[in-house]
């Protein structure tokens, strides 16, 4: 391991130990999961920016999070971060056989449908290990965002041919869903509707989501790319707004004129480049 990696360790090993650094001696491996998920989803920031200084900044933002929880396990004789780099190369060289023991994939399907197979065989062992249940739609992290989740799951499930034969069958099934959701709405404030509304919503999302798959369209990127869409037009609504007026002021009809001249200044600019 490089001497600048042992270094990094070195410092959060001293953080953690006795005189070290109240903060960092307090954290477990539950306290620091929120910073784990966060350091992850600023590197995929930098990485879709393109910014190749944050996203070094990034990453070793996440390398800390790794190596506090090596320190961690640790400290609890469970686990070093060479046991994780050992598990981690093991893994690798077992899921390409193609590379290290000789048996042949000659395309990046072939690769990707020899990698599920012994993933599920390796699932499969573990079952009988534990004497646990597997299923096809093992393995998917419940701690995902629900989009992503989502179209994980969908996918391992069309693998298997159980999917939509069209995009228009899905928007069928949208539809349905958003017919379900309007019933209930009759009924908002009767006891139970919240918990049926919940599922009905549920539902529709998780349909919208098979939509996007059906369309080769990444749901949370669509859903990104929406919400930064919005952000942009209202603060176009913002500056536009009348001076001597606060916008929070604003009457909802006023609202909507000043959402139309964003959309319109929105095309005009697409349109320019």
């Amino acid at each position: 391991m490089s001497q600048s990696v042992d270094q990094l360790r070195g410092i959060i090993a001293r953080l953690r130990a006795p005189g070290g650094c109240p903060w960092d001696r307090e954290q477990t491996a539950s306290s620091l999961r929120p910073s784990l998920v966060e350091e992850a989803y600023e590197v995929v920031d930098a990485i879709e920016r393109e910014h190749t200084s944050d996203l070094q900044e990034e990453l070793g933002d996440l390398l800390i999070n790794i190596l506090m929880q090596a320190e961690i396990a640790s400290e609890q004789n469970s686990f070093t971060l060479d046991a994780i780099a050992t598990t981690a190369s093991e893994k690798l060289i077992r899921r390409h056989p193609h590379v290290f023991a000789g048996s042949s994939a000659d395309s990046s399907e072939a690769v990707l449908a020899q990698w599920e197979e012994i993933k599920r065989a390796e699932r499969a062992a573990k079952g009988v290990e534990e004497n646990t249940p597997t299923s096809l739609l093992d393995g998917v992290a419940r701690a995902f965002p629900g989009l992503v989740r989502a179209q994980k799951i969908q996918k391992k499930a069309a693998k298997v041919r159980f999917d939509w034969e069209r995009p228009a069958d899905v928007v069928e099934k949208i539809r349905e869903e958003i017919a379900e959701v309007e019933a209930e709405l009759g009924d908002i404030g009767k006891p139970g509707t919240q918990e049926r509304l919940t599922e009905e919503v549920g539902d529709l999302l998780f349909a919208v989501v098979n939509l996007s798959r059906a369309l080769s369209i990444d749901s949370e990127s669509a859903l990104q790319s929406a919400t930064d869409k919005f952000m942009k037009r209202f603060a176009f609504m913002e500056s536009a707004a009348p001076s001597e007026k606060s916008f929070a002021d604003l009457t909802l009809a006023e609202m909507n004129t000043l959402w139309d001249q964003a959309k319109q200044e929105g095309k005009a600019e697409g349109k320019q480049s």
